[in-house]
């Protein structure tokens, strides 16, 4: 019974360390995407564009 204690207390401590790993690195701006936003009109869409003169 003593060991659970011991592995529920570890587990608490490491999902603690995730956790403020994680909010870490969104306030330093690790997910920023700065990249992207600026070459997304280069990529081009791979919908096909409706034809209004099509005739089934």
């Amino acid at each position: 019974m003593e060991v659970m204690f011991i592995l529920i207390g570890a587990s608490i401590t490491v999902a603690s360390v995730f956790l403020l790993a994680f909010i870490w690195a969104v306030k330093s701006g690790q997910y920023d995407d700065r990249y992207t936003p600026s070459v997304r009109i280069l990529f081009e869409e791979n919908t096909p564009a409706k034809s209004e003169n099509k005739k089934l």
